[in-house]
């Protein structure tokens, strides 16, 4: 990222500190990114043939976490070396696994807050809902946001064919023409932020709303609350992960295309964008709190099954011995 201003008219920006954060936050969030989206992953897949729409959404989210997480220790040594010996496909590949997580998750996200709204308000559209629907969802979101990060790595990657050495936040940026960097920027600021935020907006008001209707708390109130705790989990991960990266987003493009030349925002714009970075990668520690609500889920259907499958084994056990007596 630039070190220094986009105008001439304004003192110097001092980013110097973004090595530091940016190798303690990865270094933070590595081992317990790790851990909790690989015991994610192994649980989840034990209840894949289970009746719970969510789950492949879920195992998708957790497939987008760890890939990012994946990539960290690469990211820790360049912040802490300050050089990059691995070659320019990996450094780009981590570079788009880090947009690729952001956006994925993003859209995950609002698939699980719509289908959790949808089926608890339809529980007749769930009964006939198929699984194989959801994994065709899953395809089409890893197509459609797979190609819609290309230009991240390709607009990051002027300066690697004059030093090798470099990778990251230090990577020279392609300034592509105004209009065209602005139309990008719409595009991706609506397409990847405006439309899931009124979405999960929308979902968790709408889930809120139904449940505290009295009539539809009767049955199942225990399910239908972690629908809700679900829902806001969500919409909690993505304003706190999402929301700063993408408002700052749009600041500090216009600033580096000489749009806006105001030096406060240009200095707010520029200084806080480590920061927001670093809040955007926290969502790999922060989603695996929605699987503990599906763990819990089942945990609970199992044991409810297995004392009754427990129940009925008393049962011949006892009548096996009535007989013999």
């Amino acid at each position: 990222m630039p070190r220094n201003t986009s105008s001439s008219n304004c003192s110097s920006v001092d980013v110097t500190f973004q090595s530091t954060l940016y190798a303690a936050t990865f270094t933070i969030i590595f081992i317990p990114g790790l851990l909790a989206n690989s015991a994610a992953l192994w649980v989840l897949c034990r209840f894949v043939n289970k009746k719970n729409k969510a789950i492949i959404f879920m195992i998708n989210l957790a497939v987008a976490d760890l890939a990012h997480v994946l990539s960290l220790p690469l990211r820790i040594f360049y912040y802490i070396k300050h050089t990059w010996p691995f070659g320019n496909f990996v450094c780009l590949l981590c570079f788009y696994l880090k947009y690729l997580n952001l956006y994925a998750s993003i859209v995950f996200l609002t698939c699980i807050s719509v289908q959790r709204c949808l089926f608890l308000m339809n529980p007749f559209k769930a009964k006939y809902w198929k699984r194989r629907y959801d994994a065709a969802v899953c395809i089409v979101v890893w197509m459609v946001v797979g190609a819609a990060c290309l230009p991240f790595p390709i607009m990051r990657s002027s300066g690697l064919g004059k030093n090798e050495t470099t990778c990251f936040a230090d990577l020279g940026l392609v300034k592509p023409s105004v209009p065209t960097a602005v139309a990008m920027l719409t595009i991706a600021e609506l397409s990847g932020f405006v439309v899931p935020l009124v979405v999960i907006v929308y979902c968790t008001w709408k889930t809120r709303q139904f449940l505290q209707n009295e009539e539809h708390l009767v049955e199942h109130s225990n399910e239908k609350q972690k629908a809700m705790r679900m829902v806001l989990t969500c919409a909690a991960v993505f304003f706190i992960c999402f929301t700063p990266y993408h408002i700052n987003f749009i600041f500090y493009m216009l600033v580096n295309l000489n749009i806006i030349k105001n030096c406060t925002v240009l200095n707010i714009s520029i200084s806080f964008h480590p920061f927001s970075l670093c809040l955007a990668s926290i969502n790999c520690c922060l989603d695996p709190v929605l699987y503990y609500f599906m763990a819990s889920e089942f945990r609970n259907k199992i044991s409810r099954n297995g004392s009754t499958v427990m129940h009925r084994r008393l049962m011949s056990r006892e009548s096996a011995s009535s007989v013999k007596e």
